[in-house]
Order: structure tokens, then sequence, then C-alpha cells
């Protein structure tokens, strides 16, 4: 196989992974590398929201703002650490600002003073956005930095494997093995050893099958797992209604126009509104669509109330296999602006959207929101919107220190989405901030830290030997199943079992889908296929695994937590929350006391997933004297392990 050595391997090339690679570069760090399956590819690039937020620090007008401030409100949600929330709060202006420096077009006033808007779980007017694409405005501007830097990037690169050494506290990283998808079916393999491994994979993309992560995105967070790191509140995630033809989230102005909800048979027949089969009254079931727009996500906290579309949603696709679209074309026959609430008028009426249709009251509002669809092969104006509960962000992900280094698989660095930083919930727009300050914090210690490589070649080919001898002797034996038939059986357990309304018994009988799942892929053999199928059966067995630690996680979460955050739990030992719906719909209240603790998940001695509770850690008190933290700074004291 092919082999090189770095002093730093970048994996993944979204908004965290490129914005360490610029850092990593212009702190000297030397020779780096940037792989991944493509520049155009990954979530940061292809996705965006009705205003894709960027959440910093306040810095406009007289509203007061501090790095510990902005900490607390990080913290609010629960299962946060509080030295890392410090960390994203302090670091926000700088990694901000070199956004802005490359380009990012965040709005300022004539003054230079940079706007800002509150978003949810936002008490202060943190929030900024350069539009709905913010993610891809700051990939394309860390892109043209990379350029610049002409720092390597190597495309259409897999991942398949973590390499280690050593073991239990001494375990590190040393590397990774990548498929070359520019080979055909020989010398697909490459091995790239590594001082330092900089992991920006993003989320478990890959797990769902109603995603609103972009096709082209799977993740790898199953690799970190293979190789023992440590993850934390994997249960933790983020659903919410999306188009599945083009995948975007149907937020903002998309429910403040107020469009019909309808459902029909598969094929097509049967269509009927059904939201008026659960609503007592027009005005209640549109202003819960209304609020739908400023709460898009489904929250335990908004049941009942808006996140009841959510649920309603739920039941017309998943149990009953009906198919639901939004319809922008007409009003239905009923419709009366005077039976609206008056937040909801109002808003409609200032707005000047009080016009007769869902379409033209998103002409008014969101010009830019039809464009969006009509690009991408739909016209909202004669056609109908499909929609679904989909699987959106994961506040969880692997377990890393203040620096961003995994807590358990040294040198290993995962930034970006799939660090698990997030509590329960979160301010909107805070993941793109910690995604940016994770790569500024990891690339600052590997700089002032990791200087050396110290393993020779004969060590590094001693250390991968078992990982090589086991592909070369699974690519004589013929690959018998096929992978996007695996992948589509592993993503429909997953959005059975794992999506937002969780049970023992679904979760249950996922867990044995997917352990079976996995046993029958270890063995498959891998021969007679292209890079593209060989790369893609193999992402097939991390996935699997991904899936295992996931849905064990969500198990312990149902058994000891309740419903929190961005899921509820069913049992028939709950409460009803909303009349009409059967007895399977009744909710187990939060146990709150576990707010104030992460849920841990990692490999035990059984090799089995193991979990276990820490508490969270309180926001430092930070009294310095500036003498003594310039001399602790100058002396390399910071970087100290505590």
């Amino acid at each position: 196989m092919r082999t090189r050595k770095l002093h730093t391997l970048v994996i993944g090339s979204g908004c965290s992974g490129l914005a360490a690679a610029v850092r990593l570069d212009s702190l000297g760090v030397t020779p780096i590398a940037v792989y991944t399956e493509g520049l155009q590819m990954g979530t940061s690039i292809n996705t965006g929201s009705d205003k894709q937020t960027y959440y910093k620090l306040g810095m406009y007008g007289r509203e007061s703002d501090s790095p510990v401030l902005q900490a607390e409100d990080l913290m609010k949600g629960g299962s946060m650490h509080g030295d890392i929330a410090l960390v994203e709060a302090a670091l926000s202006q700088q990694a901000f600002a070199n956004l802005a420096n490359l380009g990012v077009q965040f709005p300022h006033d004539r003054f230079g003073q940079y706007i800002g808007y509150k978003t949810d779980h936002d008490p202060k007017r943190r929030a900024t956005s350069c539009g709905p694409y913010t993610s891809r405005d700051m990939c394309l501007c860390l892109i043209a930095d990379l350029e610049r830097r002409k720092i390597e990037v190597c495309e259409k690169r897999v991942a398949i494997k973590l390499l280690t050494a050593g073991s239990d506290d001494n375990k590190r990283c040393i590397g990774a093995i990548f498929v070359d998808l520019t080979k055909n079916t020989d010398d697909v393999f490459e091995i790239v050893y590594a001082e330092n491994v900089i992991f920006a994979v993003g989320g478990p993309g890959g797990l769902y099958e109603q995603s609103v992560y972009p096709a082209v995105h799977t993740g790898a967070i199953g690799l970190a797992l293979e190789a023992g790191a440590k993850a934390c509140n994997l249960a933790e995630s983020q659903f919410g209604l999306a188009s599945i033809k083009f995948r975007w989230n149907v937020s903002g102005s998309y429910m403040q126009v107020l469009p019909r909800f309808i459902s029909c048979e598969k094929d097509g027949s049967s269509e009927r509104e059904f939201l008026y089969e659960y609503f007592k009254t027009q005005s209640e079931m549109y202003d819960s669509v209304f609020l739908k727009g400023y709460q898009w996500p489904f929250a335990a906290g908004h049941v009942p109330g808006s996140s009841l579309i959510d649920i309603f949603t739920y039941i017309e696709t998943t149990e009953r296999g009906r198919r639901v679209f939004l319809d922008y074309r007409v009003d239905p026959a009923d419709f009366d602006f005077a039976a609206l609430s008056s937040e909801t008028r109002t808003y409609l009426e200032r707005s000047g959207a009080l016009t007769d249709s869902p379409f033209k009251r998103l002409q008014q509002l969101n010009t830019p929101a039809i464009e969006l669809y009509r690009r991408n092969g739909i016209n909202l104006e004669t056609e109908l919107l499909e929609i679904a509960v989909c699987a959106q962000h994961n506040n969880g992900g692997l377990a890393g220190n203040i620096w961003w280094e995994s807590i358990n698989l040294k040198h290993l660095f995962p930034v970006g989405e799939v660090n698990g930083s997030h509590g329960v919930t979160r301010p909107g727009g805070s993941a793109l901030n910690a995604g940016q300050v994770g790569a500024f914090r990891a690339s600052e210690y590997i700089a002032a830290k990791n200087h050396k490589f110290d393993f020779t070649e004969d060590q590094l080919q001693l250390m991968a030997k078992n990982e090589l001898e086991l592909l070369n002797s699974l690519q004589l034996l013929p690959a018998k199943l096929n992978w996007k038939d695996e992948r589509a059986k592993l993503q429909r357990r997953m959005s059975n079992g794992g999506a937002f309304a969780r049970s023992s018994v679904k979760v249950v009988e996922a867990l044995e889908g997917v352990y079976k799942q996995l046993s029958v892929l270890m063995t498959d053999g891998l021969g007679g296929q292209d890079s593209k199928a060989l790369a893609e059966h193999l992402r097939n067995r991390q996935l699997c695994t991904a899936q295992i630690f996931y849905l064990e996680c969500i198990l312990m979460q149902i058994d000891y937590v309740g419903s929190r955050g961005g899921s509820i739990v069913l049992s028939k030992n709950g409460s009803e929350f909303y009349p009409g719906l059967g007895e399977e719909w009744r909710i187990m209240a939060e146990e709150t006391a576990f707010r104030k603790k992460i849920m841990l998940c990692g490999y035990g001695a059984n090799n089995y997933p193991e979990i276990s509770w820490e508490n969270c850690r309180p926001i430092p008190e930070t009294e310095g004297w500036f003498e003594t933290v310039w001399k602790d700074y100058k002396n390399r004291d910071i970087y100290k392990e505590d």
C-alpha cells in the first residue's frame, strides 16, 4: 500500500476542517494535508436554512456582554461542561473576525458595528447571518484562503480506518487508512501516518432514512468509535420538518405563510388536510403552524405546542404509511384572517402579506425562498412539496477536552459537529461557532505542544500490520452483499427506532437488527468491487458501529432520563398530553437531575459499548491578573493538563 507521513492530517473539508487547515498553516505547522471526499461535498457547503445563523459574543450598541455571560447561556440547556462553554464564548469574537476578514459578508453598520438578532435560547442579540447559505459562504472563503496558502488537498479519499498505537491511558492516534477513489481496483488503499489527526467528518448524516443532511454527506464518527474514542451525549439529536426531494428545512417563512398540510396514500390517492383531525379550531391549527416557523426543531418543551405539528406529520408518514405535502398554491376554502391570533395576524399584516394564497404571502415575505426551490427543480406555485420529520443535527458526538483533543485517544482532535460539545439544547447558530473555535483551539495546541513524530517507518508498519493483513485477506474473498441494500436497511432501522419519538420496544428491536447486520458485514469479502463500492461497503461497517452506540445511548436515556431536548419517550406509564391520540402516545416526564450530568460512552472490557455519567464541570472562576496570565502564556503553562 502507498504510505506517507505528515505532521498533521486533516480529515474532512467542512467549515471546521478548512478552518483548522488554514490556522495550522498560519501557525507554521508543516507538513499538513486535507484528505476529503471532495471540497464540494459535506454538510457545510451543501446546506443552509431560512436565515442560517452564526452565534457570537455581542458586538453592537450598549448591550453588555462577556465570555462568562455567553457561557452561562450556552450551558442553560444542561449537560454541557462550563469550561468548554467558556472557551466557545471567549474565542467566538476571534473566530468570527477571522471569517469577516476572509470576506464572509456578515452585515455591519456604517460605524463598523456588527449587528445581531435574537435566536432560539438566546437572551441577547448575539446571532448574525449573511443569508440562507452562511456555512457555504464560510467554506468558499476558507477554500480561497486554502488555495492562497497552497495547502495540499487530496480529494476523492474515503477514510475507512483510524490507526492507533498503545493501549489504555497511553492509547493514541497515529494516522488513517483511505480508499482512493481515483484508482479503480488496484492500489486503492493509502495509509497516512501523522503526529496529529484533525477529525472533521461532520454529523451522522448517513444513519437516517429521513434526513435533511445533504445526500452526499454520511459522516464517519463510527471510525473513531471503532478506534476506542469515547463519545458523549449521543442521544441528544435535533429533528424537524424538511423537504425530502430536495433536502431543506422548511423553517421560518415557509411556515409563517401558513401553507396547507395535506396527506395522501403512496399512489397519490385519498388526499386530505389531516391537521383538521387534531385541532378544534382553524385558529389553533394555523397559530401552531405559524409558531413552527420560529420553533422549527422538534422540542419536548413544545409538546403540547408547536411541536404537535411534527407529531401529527410523523403519525401520517410513519404510522399510517402516507405521504405528507405542503401546499402553497391555495388557501383552504374556510381560511379566514380574522380567525387567526393577534400575533399571527399582526405579523402578516405588518409584512404586507394579507394575500389570498400561501405562495403570494411567501413572495411578499421571502422571494429567495421560492427561488431556492425553483433552482432545485421544484415550483412552489404549481406543485406540492413533500416533507417528513427529518434528522438534522447531533448535539452529541466525540468527547473532547478544552483543546478539542479526544479525552482518551490522544492526538485525535474531533472538531465541528463530530465533537459533542453541545448539551441538551443550545442557542441557534452556536454549532457554526463551536466548529470554528474547535479548529482554532486544536491548531493552537498542536502548534504549541505536538512538534515531533518520533515513530520510525518500521514501527509504523508494525503498528498498522494487522489492519493491512485484514484488508488484504478480505480482498481475496468476493463480496456477496450489495452495499446500497445494506445502507438502506440500516437507515430505515434508525429512522424507525432512533428518531424523535422513542420507545424501549423499538430501540431494542433496532439494536437486535444492527448487531446482526454488523456481524454479517464483518465476514463479507471485499473482492470483485471497484473502489467506490469497496469504500461504501467498508463505510457500512462504521455506520453500523455508530448506530449501535447511538441506540445504546438512546436506550439509556429512555430508561433513566425521559423526554427532553429533541426527543420524547413514549411509554404506557407516561402521561397523556393531547386529546385524540392513542394510548401509545403517552409521554414520560424528564428526570431533570440528569441536566447536571453528561452521558459518556465507549467500548468496555467486554468489547460492547459501556455507558457512564460524569458531572458537568462549572464555568471556571477567572479572576486573573495580567502579569501572571502573561507569564503563564509565555512559559506555555496554559497548555499543561490539569
